[in-house]
């Protein structure tokens, strides 16, 4: 039992030491969104909220299709200036271990 503990911790460190280096060497640094962006950010929510509340039983189906294509062309854009949260695989891992360990 008392190797297995070892061994588990090894890997803990070694994974919170290799996500630190990668984390570091990559220096990502999160930049704020322009007036603009955020401008074109607002827009996009109040096109996506009329979007939901159309009644796309009585449109056709070049006019579905268009609607379609267009929410589509406004979800590249806006995770281009979004970004998100991203968790490697190593940080994945050590989360699982900790709650197997504490529970």
């Amino acid at each position: 039992m008392k190797k297995l503990m070892y061994a588990l911790s090894f890997l803990v460190m070694f994974f919170a030491f290799e996500m630190d280096a990668s984390a570091a060497s990559k220096k990502n640094v999160k930049e704020e969104l322009s007036p603009e962006q955020k401008e074109r950010l607002s827009e996009i929510e109040k096109r996506v909220d009329e979007i939901k509340e159309m009644d796309f039983s009585e449109m056709s189906k070049e006019e579905r299709k268009e609607v379609k294509n267009e929410l589509k062309d406004m979800k590249v854009e806006a995770k281009q200036m979004g970004g998100g949260i991203y968790l490697s695989v190593g940080a994945i891992i050590i989360i699982i271990l900790l709650l197997i360990l504490i529970l």
